[in-house]
């Protein structure tokens, strides 16, 4: 093969992989038997996918990547989740609740801070939780003024939706991230 062809080929194999492909309501989105989700788009069939949120917390039912089920390529991104006909919204909300599992904290019981980790005792919209942070990593961020993600050592993510809401002694335990 001469150099122009290798390099041609190089530049077509680039130019797939960072192509953008919007996935439309004629995709088929199917419920495998394990509970994974199997897509038919553009003439190709996918035994099973994985969908992830690009914007999850400012936009969270729009731009929701496609990829095969390893995260080793992307098959097209669903702009607007929204445009997709109600079987395939419920199938694919179903998948992001499993992936995005977020409890909300609505009241802070205890914060201990021992040994380089915080140990929170607390209380979610899925009940009470103990969790534990690292304080050395960046386990805590801001979203905005008010909305905090807390990511544990499990990597399991909390959120505060709005800092304003908890008591002034519960603020007082979250000074030590803010």
């Amino acid at each position: 093969m001469s150099d122009n062809n290798t390099i041609n080929m190089y530049e077509k194999k680039a130019e797939e992989m960072t192509a953008t492909h919007m996935i439309t309501a004629e995709a088929v989105f199917e419920k495998t038997e394990g509970g994974f989700l199997s897509l038919e788009y553009d003439g190709k069939h996918y035994d099973r996918i994985k969908v992830v949120r690009l914007f999850p917390f400012s936009d969270a039912n729009r731009y929701i990547s496609v990829r095969e089920h390893d995260g080793s390529s992307e098959i097209g991104i669903i702009e607007d989740l929204g445009q997709m006909s109600e079987k395939t919204q419920k199938l694919i909300e179903h998948q992001l609740n499993l992936c995005y599992f977020t409890p909300v904290i609505s009241k802070i019981y205890k914060i201990k801070d021992e040994y380089g980790y915080a140990y929170f005792h607390v209380m979610t919209d899925k009940g009470e939780c103990k969790f534990a942070i690292n304080m050395g990593s960046n386990a805590v961020t801001k979203l905005s003024d008010t909305r905090l993600i807390i990511n544990d050592v499990d990597e399991n993510r909390f959120e505060i939706r709005d800092v304003d809401k908890l008591s002034m002694k519960e603020r007082r335990m979250l000074d030590l991230f803010l």
